[in-house]
């Protein structure tokens, strides 16, 4: 995968000023995620650093789903979804963390056995609430998280920081 189709990648993110709320700039990832040599690009990139490293891949919801989804394509694995609590019909762990005005959870199915290699995939990287949530739930069911990958990094909100030692790659930081 060559720079010229990354920053082409980069260049279809969209941002959002005071949205969802005044004072916030959402990054729209969709027009990256509708261009198939894009979409490819930035999963190849995510995947690389990993390579060789997991079984299965954990997407988180709901954009992760997507990333993780073409993921566990492109590397001929599984994906498991790490969805919002109450979503998953047989949900075999509960993380809670801490919101701004509150707390919410996460949840997954126990479809894979103890000791399963688990890259995370999400499409950003903010606060780290719910990525840091995702890691602590999947070793909770005795599986392994050996990375997370991100489509994008909100490097001043240091999200990074709630992570811990677990290696992190990000493909656009900003």
């Amino acid at each position: 995968m060559s720079s010229a189709a990354i920053q082409r990648a980069e260049s279809l993110i969209v941002s959002i000023p005071d949205h969802p709320q005044p004072g916030v700039t959402f990054r729209d990832v969709m027009p990256l995620i509708a261009d198939a040599g894009a979409l490819r690009a930035v999963v190849e990139e995510m995947l690389r650093p990993f390579a060789g490293q997991y079984d299965v891949i954990a997407g988180v919801e709901a954009r992760g789903f997507v990333l993780g989804g073409v993921a566990a394509g492109l590397a001929g694995k599984g994906m498991l979804p790490i969805r919002k609590e109450g979503k998953l019909p047989r949900p075999a762990g509960r993380e809670e963390y801490a919101l701004e005005y509150g707390t919410a959870a996460v949840e997954i199915q126990a479809d894979v056995p103890a000791g399963t290699r688990i890259l995370l995939i999400d499409d950003v990287l903010a606060t780290g609430g719910t990525l840091a949530a995702s890691v602590a739930l999947t070793r909770s069911l005795g599986l392994e998280p050996v990375g997370i990958t991100t489509l994008m990094e909100l490097d001043a909100l240091g999200g990074r920081s709630k992570l811990g030692d677990i290696p992190v790659h990000t493909v656009f930081h900003e």
